[in-house]
């Protein structure tokens, strides 16, 4: 699935509900879904900066793909990053590092988190971002 299907596979869902109380319900399920990080990389050096929850990034080269794993110690915050992670995971860094995330902003995301959440989103992209220049250049 190209980051552009998984971006339009969220809208959809999202699409799914009329109200933004039914819309955090699913991201917490979502969040509630998603695998946990394993405690090994529950690491000082896999928490990203930026968020007042505690969220933790795992990310890792599978050939020629970059892959991510997560974790938060908030709920909807897991949900968010692995909203995150369903779409940038599992393609190459250059596909990582230039993506066009539009879903965010499709969704309403930004105007129905508070700004400390939304602060945290911004943050967890950046740095699956990072991740993908860091490997780009590496190749």
């Amino acid at each position: 699935m190209t980051i552009k299907e998984a971006q339009d596979e969220l809208i959809e869902d999202f699409e799914l509900f009329d109200d933004w109380e039914s819309k955090y319900e699913y991201i917490i399920d979502l969040g509630k879904q998603f695998p946990p990080l394993e405690e090994q990389f529950k690491t000082e050096e896999n928490i990203i900066k930026g968020c007042q929850s505690r969220v933790w990034l795992n990310a890792y080269m599978d050939g020629e793909l970059l892959k991510f794993e997560a974790d938060s110690d908030a709920i909807i915050v897991r949900g968010l990053v692995s909203m995150l992670v369903k779409v940038l995971s599992g393609h190459t860094p250059e596909e990582i590092a230039s993506a066009d995330l539009y879903f965010m902003e499709r969704i309403g995301l930004h105007q129905h988190l508070a700004q400390t959440r939304s602060n945290g989103l911004a943050s967890m992209l950046k740095q699956m971002r990072t991740y993908g220049i860091a490997y780009q250049a590496a190749e």
